[in-house]
């Protein structure tokens, strides 16, 4: 990892412990001067909207003969008195006025557009470098869909809230402040009425906050719940087809999403409330200004354009103070959705180890009392495991179902980290946690039982790793993986484009898909993790050969539950619940009359009886 990444790894998650706002400053690194300038045009439009009311005010007394006044502001500038005694010069004034408004609405519009997509942007690349950077035990305990909800749906909600409550909020204050402003000038009286509301609103507001947040909660998280139950079943449609399990899965579907709808609707139901109250309010602001000012005017109180004037900033009042109760509304939803992308923020990043050492591991794989488990209070997966693999040997391990293979070489490749006082693997003299992960895993080729292919063609997977390879190279590979055979009766060769997680091969070619792409890589330890599980016995021992021959001075390690692939082993470890039941070569194991005598047997009766059918 490059050092400005690690330093800005380090400021990202110093922010996400700290407040909402801290982290919500952080996000706004290049786009903050953008939301800015918007605001700036928008309190143009604010203030050039509150001078409209005021003209056409005057003009209207001009017109009936009233004593007009211009606003304090225009009387204390020579020549404006002239310049308004004529009703077409005013509303040349006004047309002049809107069109400026326009402009600038525009411009804030623009800034704020931009601004909210250069936020969105910076909050997608940072969660997502985040996430590159997790442990795999992180993604064992969070489920996919529940991730996803978060990097998309609530970044959207803390975008929104940015781009449209919170900019506006400045635009809103000035709103009714200079509306106040203007209409005191008017009427105090009024404009005292006009403004006994406002805490109304404001203390409304506040008892929906909490009430709003909690609910929002609850739809978001179960939200997150119905995406995973669609990833899932997305992902393994095959399994889902296979095994019939089609009205299982839509009846389990169906019940999340009735939940998910029942919370939404609830959510709703509040925000209802929360609006209907807003509207209620706002309406007997209006009905009693307007009544309380035609008492005024009739009167002889009130002039009948400064009635018009300030019946307009009454009008454009009630937008900014229901505004501000939206404002605290969406605040306690952005807050949840702040909040759970913090704690994705807040998982503690996988250690670089930029300053480990980078041995050649050309060396002795050495376990020495190995413990593991996953979490804190599960059960120990591998338990006291102890061995040697010889540097340019062929090590197979042998075990069941939840023996500890795979655990033991996920361990090796650092995809989980030994946690110190669980004894230690070593390579050579360096334990493994010394060592610079990226050096160490650039070196180690893993090929998992179930590898993972991208949804773009046949050679763009088998370069993934080695993008420099040439042609040449790739053909080698592919041959040693018996892929040749497959990729030669593809119409388009190895420009075939493999679809999402390779759904168009079968299990036999993506397991030699990774074998090729794994020997592209020409790594010093290579880990074959039940990696021929689903080829033919044939292409099994053909795959084998090849690979004694490409695979002279590499150490293998040969994970497997089938003896056939293990034949060629030069040791072979056989674990059992996590512990080591025998190790020694494939002749002393099978004169041992243990366990891999007894799995040897079973297999091949297997075998004998398959050949007879």
């Amino acid at each position: 990892m490059k050092r400005e990444d690690t330093n800005s790894t380090t400021s990202l998650q110093r922010a996400a412990a700290g407040s909402n706002a801290g982290l919500l400053r952080c996000f706004l690194q290049g786009s903050f001067h953008l939301f800015v300038i918007s605001i700036l045009c928008s309190l143009c439009v604010s203030v050039l909207d509150l001078v409209n009311p005021r003209i056409i005010g005057y003009a209207v007394d001009t017109v009936i003969g009233s004593d007009a006044q211009l606003p304090l502001v225009f009387q204390l500038l020579p020549g404006f008195s002239r310049l308004f005694a004529g009703v077409g010069t005013a509303a040349l004034t006004v047309c002049v006025l809107a069109l400026a408004a326009a402009l600038f609405r525009f411009l804030a519009g623009t800034f704020n557009a931009k601004g909210a997509e250069t936020l969105v942007r910076r909050m997608r690349e940072l969660l997502f470098s985040h996430l590159l950077r997790l442990p795999c035990a992180w993604y064992s305990e969070n489920q996919t869909g529940d991730i996803i909800q978060r990097c998309t749906s609530d970044v959207e909600t803390v975008k929104n809230f940015v781009s449209e409550q919170l900019t506006q909020l400045f635009r809103t204050i000035l709103l009714i402040v200079l509306a106040l402003v203007f209409m005191s000038g008017i009427s105090g009286e009024l404009t005292l009425l006009a403004f006994a509301f406002i805490p109304v609103i404001v203390l409304y507001s506040l008892f929906f906050h909490t009430r709003i947040g909690v609910a929002f909660q609850k739809a978001d998280e179960e939200e997150g719940k119905l995406s995973s139950i669609v990833q899932e079943n997305l992902t393994g449609v095959r399994v889902v087809r296979a095994f019939g399990r089609e009205a299982q899965e839509r009846d389990r579907f169906e019940t999340k999403n009735r939940s998910y709808t029942e919370l939404w609707v609830h959510l709703m139901k509040l925000l209802s409330a929360f609006w209907a109250s807003g509207d209620l309010i706002s309406g007997l602001q209006v009905m009693a200004v307007v009544v309380v000012g035609a008492v005024f005017c009739v009167r002889g109180r009130l002039s009948a354009g400064d009635y018009i004037a300030f019946i307009t900033y009454n009008s454009m009042l009630t937008w900014p103070v229901r505004s501000l109760g939206r404002v605290i509304a969406e605040m306690s939803k952005a807050g949840i959705s702040i909040g759970r992308i913090r704690e994705i923020l807040l998982a503690p990043a996988e250690e670089a180890r930029e300053e480990g050492a980078k041995p050649d591991l050309h060396q002795d794989i050495t376990f020495s009392h190995v413990s593991f488990r996953y979490r804190e209070g599960s059960p120990e997966v591998l338990t006291d495991v102890s061995f040697t693999a010889r540097a340019g040997q062929t090590l197979g391990i042998l075990g069941g179902t939840g023996s500890g293979k795979s655990t033991a070489a996920e361990l090796l490749d650092a995809l989980y980290d030994l946690p110190r006082g669980s004894g230690g693997i070593r390579i050579g003299d360096t334990d493994i946690r010394d060592i610079n992960r990226h050096y160490l895993r650039e070196n180690i080729g893993f090929v998992q039982q179930e590898p993972y292919l991208f949804s773009g063609t046949l050679l763009h997977n088998l370069t993934l790793a080695s993008p420099a390879a040439t042609k040449q190279d790739v053909l080698e590979a592919a041959r040693i993986s018996c892929l040749d055979e497959a990729a030669e009766k593809f119409e388009e060769g190895y420009n075939t484009v493999v679809g999402e997680r390779g759904v168009t091969l079968s299990g036999g070619q993506k397991q030699r898909t990774a074998i090729a792409q794994m020997l592209l890589k020409n790594p010093a330890i290579m880990i074959f993790d039940d990696a021929l599980s689903a080829v033919d016995a044939a292409t099994d021992a053909k795959i084998r050969r090849e690979l004694q021959k490409k695979s002279k001075g590499t150490t293998v390690l040969l994970v497997s539950h089938r003896i056939t692939t293990l034949a060629g082993a030069d040791r072979i470890l056989v674990l059992d619940h996590g512990k080591v039941e025998e190790f020694g070569t494939p002749e002393e194991l099978y004169e041992k009359n243990g366990l891999y005598r007894r799995i040897y047997d079973l297999q091949a009766a297997g075998r004998e009886e398959e050949n007879a059918g």
